[in-house]
């Protein structure tokens, strides 16, 4: 029988990014839980398992927090009912393959967006994800995996944030778990992306050891910085216009730009900033309000705005608005091509395979919210891959 290197449960697992990386690695992954149900098809559908049986993983939509009189959405009870049942079966089955928890948390409560620009529901919401990693600790303490796999936004360890990262890391060593911590950047494990992200690492302590801390590796020494060009030129994708899409790919899908945007992204050299707009007839391009802001602080800002990614260096960090020319520096890198990158393109800076289909097909939005909050695949199939290495070998 095909055994997998571990049986693994990815929380919080979005369109399946993390997943991706699990499986990849050699493990079989039981579940994503997620408590958006628009992730499902994308989740299931690309995540057929590879070892022991060619079973998707099962989806289990639900809210990991408990019910309460002041929450009555929680379904902590229920979904820890079902993981039992679910990991179980499989763990007395087959008692010496390890099981990981893979738990990335969404990072919204830990950005630095004004909290004044958010509604009083959309900050009561923040207040209570952001106790999400101390909820996903009660199923390490129930289900004592042996390892466990974090990943976050670079600041979730500061202090403003209330330690919600150090206490994490407390919990999981109080259960009995050596663990480590660092700041990583993706570019520097074959993903064509400069994402500056926070890695925990744990693996459960053998008996009767005292060894607390873990080594986090900070690159891949035997995967080379891959650029913009190369990855989206491996692709080999037709040409497109703003607006447009691939027949044959739905996912190569770029957004519409109005004439003003077409202008500015044809003035636009790759890799440059928007100063192009500070020049004679193109003054014109530059929005009012941006102008007020550059007068006010004596420097200009938003320079990365209606730009071109830079082709021969890792892209910058891929969004929920990768999509948008004016929300970063989203711009088609050759200009022969006056758009931005298409959602396969995002996916493939991700380091997303270009056969993984993001649902639903016909939409732009929704699909670009999950290439940019999923954890990209390479990750997660790096670090998963090092913490079976920290393993001892099971006792014969």
């Amino acid at each position: 029988m095909d055994l997998p290197k571990f049986f693994a449960v990815d929380f919080f697992c979005g369109a399946g990014g993390t997943t991706r990386g699990l499986i990849d690695a050699g493990g079989f992954v039981i579940a994503g839980v997620d408590k958006d149900r628009r992730c499902s098809d994308t989740y299931t559908k690309n995540n057929p398992n590879q070892h022991l049986t060619n079973a998707e993983p099962a989806f289990l939509n639900r809210d990991i927090f408990p019910k309460s009189p002041a929450y009555a959405q929680g379904e902590q009870d229920t979904l820890l009912a079902e993981l039992t049942h679910l990991i179980g079966q499989l763990r007395r089955a087959h008692p010496k393959v390890p099981l990981l928890f893979a738990i990335c948390a969404p990072c919204q409560p830990f950005t630095t967006l004004a909290r004044k620009e958010l509604s009083e529901a959309r900050k009561s919401g923040r207040e209570r994800d952001s106790n999400l990693l101390s909820e996903a600790a009660k199923f390490v303490a129930h289900f004592k995996p042996e390892m466990v796999l974090s990943e976050n936004v670079q600041g979730i360890g500061d202090s403003r944030y209330g330690g919600v990262w150090d206490a994490f890391e407390a919990k999981l060593q109080s259960l009995g778990y050596a663990t480590g911590t660092e700041v990583v950047c993706t570019s520097k494990f074959g993903v064509p992306q400069h994402r500056r992200r926070s890695i925990l690492l744990a693996v459960k302590r053998p008996e009767g050891s005292r060894e607390a801390t873990l080594v986090v590796p900070t690159s891949d020494p035997a995967t080379p910085t891959k650029t913009v060009r190369q990855a989206l030129e491996a692709a080999a994708l037709p040409p497109i216009k703003a607006g447009e899409h691939w027949k044959d790919d739905p996912n190569h899908r770029a957004r519409s730009l109005s004439p003003t945007n077409l202008k500015r992204l044809a003035l636009a050299e790759p890799g440059a900033s928007n100063a192009y707009m500070e020049k004679g007839e193109a003054v014109a391009l530059m929005l009012d309000c941006h102008k007020r802001v550059n007068q006010r602080v004596g420097t200009r800002c938003f320079t990365d705005v209606y730009t071109r990614m830079h082709p021969d260096r890792p892209s910058p960090t891929i969004t929920t608005k990768c999509h948008s020319i004016s929300n970063g520096r989203f711009g088609y890198f050759d200009k022969a091509q006056n758009r931005g990158i298409s959602l396969r393109e995002a996916a493939i800076l991700q380091s997303f395979p270009p056969e993984y289909v993001f649902y639903p097909t016909n939409q732009v939005d929704p699909v670009a919210r999950m290439i940019g909050n999923a954890v990209p695949p390479r990750l997660a199939e790096f670090f998963s891959r090092h913490l079976i290495g920290l393993l001892e070998p099971p006792a014969s």
